[in-house]
C-alpha cells in the first residue's frame, strides 16, 4: 500500500493551483468589470494598454510580473501590482482551506467560495459592480457543492438562497421607501443568495449582521464627515460571509447558549 500524501504536499499543491485560478480571477475582475463586458476567453491575454498578446512565459503568476519588474515588456507601461496581489492572495486561500481541511471536497468548496468573494470584492471595489456571473455562477456551484452532500444539504442550501435573495430584497425595497432613492443594489441581492446558498440561512444572517457591522464602521464615519461617496457594500458582505464561514458555527453555537442561559 503506497504511503500517503504528506499534508505539507497537498498544501503546497493547493497554493499552486489557487495562483492559476488567481491569474484567471484577475481576468474576469477586469473584464466583466468593463464597460462594455468582455469575454475572460478572447482575446487571450494581453497588455491592457498596448495591446501587446502575452506569451506562456509571461503568464505565470507573480513570478512573471517579478521577472518584467511589473512592467509589459512592449510598451513599458507599469503592470498593476493588483495582478501578484490577487494571485497570492488567492494561493493563500487554496492552501488554508486545504490545511484546514485536507484533501476533501470541503476544501474545494471553501476555496471556491473564498475566491467568488475575493472577486466580487475585488470587481465592486473597482466598478461598483457585482457581475452575474460572479453571483448566478456562485449561486450555481453552491448547489452543486451542496447536492453532493444529499437532497438535505441541497434543501438547506435552496432554504438559505431563498432568506438571502428575500431579506436583501426587503431591505432594498424598504431602503428605496423610506430614502426616496435606490438603497441596495440588484446586485447585492443575488450576491447574499449566492452566500445562502453556501452558508445556509443562519449563516446568512449572521453574514448580513458582520457586514452591515463592519460596514457601519465606515459608513457612519463618512457621513458624518459629510462625504458623498459611495462605499460598495459588497465588500462588506464578502468580508462577513468569509468569517462566517471560518467562525461562524462558533459564533452561533456562543449566541445560543447565551439565549438559553438569559
Amino acid at each position: 500500500m503506497p504511503d500517503p500524501v504528506p499534508p505539507g504536499a497537498w498544501i503546497g499543491f493547493a497554493a499552486l493551483f489557487g495562483a492559476l485560478i488567481g491569474s484567471f480571477l484577475n481576468v474576469c475582475i477586469l473584464r466583466w468589470g468593463a464597460e462594455p463586458r468582455e469575454s475572460v476567453v478572447r482575446p487571450p491575454s494581453r497588455c491592457p494598454t498596448c495591446g501587446r498578446g502575452l506569451r506562456w512565459h509571461e503568464n505565470i503568476p507573480v513570478l512573471s510580473w517579478l521577472a518584467l519588474r511589473g512592467r509589459c515588456r512592449g510598451c513599458r507601461t507599469r503592470i498593476s501590482v493588483q495582478y501578484p496581489l490577487v494571485e497570492l492572495a488567492v494561493a493563500t486561500l487554496w492552501a488554508l482551506m486545504a490545511w484546514r481541511s485536507g484533501p476533501s471536497l470541503e476544501a474545494v468548496r471553501g476555496a471556491v467560495f473564498a475566491t467568488t468573494l475575493l472577486g466580487i470584492a475585488m470587481t465592486d471595489a473597482r466598478s461598483y459592480l457585482i457581475p452575474d456571473e460572479f453571483s448566478l455562477g456562485g449561486l450555481v456551484l453552491g448547489f452543486v457543492f451542496a447536492l453532493a452532500g444529499g437532497w438535505h444539504a441541497l434543501g438547506t442550501a435552496v432554504l438559505g438562497a431563498v432568506v438571502g435573495f428575500g431579506l436583501l430584497w426587503l431591505v432594498a425595497v424598504g431602503g428605496e421607501w423610506f430614502f426616496k432613492q435606490e438603497a441596495m443594489g440588484g446586485g447585492d441581492i443575488k450576491m447574499m443568495a449566492m452566500i445562502g446558498a453556501f452558508l445556509g440561512w443562519k449563516g446568512t444572517l449572521l453574514t448580513v449582521f458582520l457586514g452591515a457591522l463592519a460596514g457601519s464602521l465606515v459608513f457612519v464615519p463618512l457621513a458624518i464627515a459629510g462625504s458623498k461617496r459611495l462605499v460598495p457594500f459588497g465588500i462588506f458582505l464578502a468580508l462577513g460571509a468569509a468569517a462566517t464561514y471560518l467562525v461562524g458555527p462558533g459564533i452561533l453555537e456562543w449566541y445560543g447558549a447565551y439565549l438559553r442561559n438569559v
